[in-house]
């Protein structure tokens, strides 16, 4: 009888251990099969739409490169998710809300489980409405047509659908990322539109002597996720770096800007070209709310043609990626998930003491001999725009999970600390934010850069309070958790 019970024991020990190895990690053995499909659609608008990069729109004269929605689309099995990314400098929630509406309409897919974003390329078409706080309830003829296009992207890549292997992975390029605020030791570089001084200046003169120091870090860090077919044909790369675009057009002409050279470079990189189905590289924008490539300690840098900067930027990104691409682990299926939340922030309002500065100004005679700073006009026209704005809006937050890889989605032009600080206390083993995803709010400060002021901290640029990014946070990492308790279904469709 004791010798009975003895094995007894050891079969249960054994088979106890058995259990404990199949199950210990999504990878030791598959639940399911996953599939993946990629495709993109053009979305270049017709001449004549203004460019709204800079401070004054221009009309588009000529296209330099074509501008694209670019999709991937994830199926474990259980659970479907889709993922574009639009050349666009910023598109409104609601000409996102409609292509989420049409595209779950054609393929099921529920609109949580859709993140769309803009790379915020300066030298595109507007996609925007009169106002970023205003929710429109009449969307222009383009508008339309971007969110009929991105629909039929993410059409197109599920039709793709086909069994496939997925990698994540991470490397540095720090040469391109600087932090464009920068504390400076004169009050004259330091005035802004509402008639005070700020203790931040964005994008001050180069290798100027009242330069300090910059008021904030900068994330080196390029995250990408890889998907190949069963037989290691590339599918999809999409890349993710925290820094705002590069610029450097014709007058005029519309551009895809870096994002666009990544999206052909990595594809010859990856050998990847004259396939079917067509490979779709992405690079989608991180938290760069406060970084560009200037570096402001240099006082004359190499002059370069147009284009050229943004050539040699992509170049840079995509040949790490390229590296890094060589020593990813590679699934047969991870668990997939997305969760959505719906955060209320307060609405900033004009002080007394800004109407009171505006109403001079836009009632005194224009005196060239006058000294008075360049944006005065333009941002007393932002805050006349403010006057039928509600007190509170809903903002849009996603967080994604494909496997331990956690990406969360943020519709605003987000600072890097705030991307750092999700990395740092994210769930997952690895991290990245897309931003102006599922909306176009403006910028987003930390509540300290508030303090500093400086451009992205002003009224018309920043319309929301002051303490939001904190509260976009918390939300994102409850999001995250929920995501990271879920248990990955074993069951198919």
């Amino acid at each position: 009888m004791l010798k009975y019970c003895l094995k007894l024991n050891a079969f249960i020990l054994l088979l106890t251990l058995f259990c404990l190895t199949t199950t210990a990690g999504f990878a030791s053995d598959k639940k399911g099969v996953l599939k993946a499909g990629a495709a993109t659609s053009n979305i270049t608008p017709p001449l004549g739409q203004l460019i709204v990069g800079g401070w004054k729109p221009i009309p588009a004269t000529q296209v330099h490169d074509e501008l694209h929605a670019r999709s991937i689309v994830l199926d474990d099995g259980q659970t479907r998710l889709a993922i574009v990314l639009c050349d666009n400098v910023g598109i409104p929630e609601s000409v996102f809300d409609l292509a989420k509406e049409q595209a779950h309409k054609a393929t099921g897919i529920p609109k949580s489980h859709m993140l769309l974003a803009s790379t915020h390329t300066h030298s595109a078409t507007t996609a925007r409405g009169p106002s970023k706080v205003i929710r429109e309830t009449e969307l222009t003829e383009y508008q339309k047509f971007l969110a009929n296009r991105i629909a039929d992207s993410i059409q197109r890549a599920l039709f793709q659908l086909e069994p496939a292997r997925i990698g994540w992975g991470k490397v540095d390029e720090p040469s391109e990322v600087h932090n464009r605020r920068w504390f400076v030791n004169d009050t004259s570089l330091l005035t802004n539109p509402f008639g005070g001084i700020d203790r931040v200046r964005m994008n001050p003169p180069r290798a100027h002597k009242a330069l300090d120091r910059p008021a904030g870090p900068t994330d080196p860090e390029i995250s990408f996720i890889s998907i190949q077919s069963l037989d290691q044909r590339p599918i999809a790369l999409l890349a993710n770096y925290s820094l705002h675009y590069v610029g450097g057009v014709r007058s005029g002409e519309i551009s895809a800007d870096y994002f666009g050279y990544f999206a052909r470079i990595i594809t010859r990189k990856l050998n990847a070209e004259n396939q079917y189905p067509p490979f779709v590289g992405i690079l989608s924008n991180g938290t760069s709310g406060d970084v560009n490539n200037i570096n402001f300690t240099e006082k004359n840098g190499r002059r370069y043609k147009q284009y050229e900067k943004m050539q040699e930027v992509a170049e840079k990104v995509a040949s790490r990626v390229q590296e890094a691409h060589q020593k990813i682990t590679f699934h047969d299926w991870v668990p997939l998930g997305a969760a959505t939340a719906s955060l209320p922030l307060k609405l900033r309002k004009p002080t007394p003491e800004m109407l009171e500065h505006f109403a001079k100004v836009t009632s005194a005679p224009k005196d060239k001999s006058q000294t008075r700073h360049s944006r005065e006009e333009i941002y007393a026209e932002r805050i006349a725009g403010l006057k039928d704005a509600p007190d509170e809006i809903q903002i849009p937050l996603q967080a994604i999970r494909i496997g331990d890889l956690g990406i969360t989605a943020i519709p605003f032009e987000t600072f890097t600390e705030t991307g750092l600080e999700l990395k740092d206390r994210s769930p997952f083993a690895e991290t990245f934010t897309i931003e102006l995803a599922n909306g176009s709010f403006g910028y987003l400060p930390t509540p300290e850069q508030h303090r500093w002021g400086g451009y992205e901290t002003w009224l018309g640029t920043n319309f929301v309070e002051k303490d939001a990014s904190t509260k976009i946070v918390t939300t994102l990492l409850d999001l995250f958790q929920s995501l990271k308790n879920e248990q990955p279904s074993t069951q198919t469709k």
